[in-house]
């Protein structure tokens, strides 16, 4: 079951990964994961990506204050440095608040 969204800070990173380093990358996600999670006003995240790299990546925060200091956290930072150095062609950040928040599900 998802948690209720409705008014949390959602943070848009698209982006489009390169064909280096796979392992590195792999760890590093998981560990951006289980950092993210333990920090003040996290809320969750969902995550995609295609056979072509491109990728969506959606992580939810209490509220700006909280999204911002993921955003500044020095291990995050780190790591998106070397993403940027090692595993992405391209990528996009946006900030939304959500304003609707519903499930389907056909099971």
């Amino acid at each position: 079951m998802r948690h209720h969204r409705t008014g949390r800070i959602a943070v848009i990173f698209a982006s489009t990964r390169n064909r280096t380093d796979d392992a590195g990358y792999a760890a590093a996600a998981e560990a951006m994961d289980v950092l993210a999670a333990a920090q003040p006003g996290y809320c969750g995240i969902d995550s995609v990506r295609d056979p072509d790299g491109r990728g969506i990546t959606v992580s939810y925060w209490i509220d700006d204050a909280a999204a911002i200091a993921w955003r500044d956290h020095p291990c995050h930072r780190a790591t998106r440095d070397e993403g940027r150095a090692r595993w992405y062609s391209d990528y996009s950040v946006t900030v939304a608040r959500v304003e609707r928040d519903y499930d389907w599900s056909g099971e």
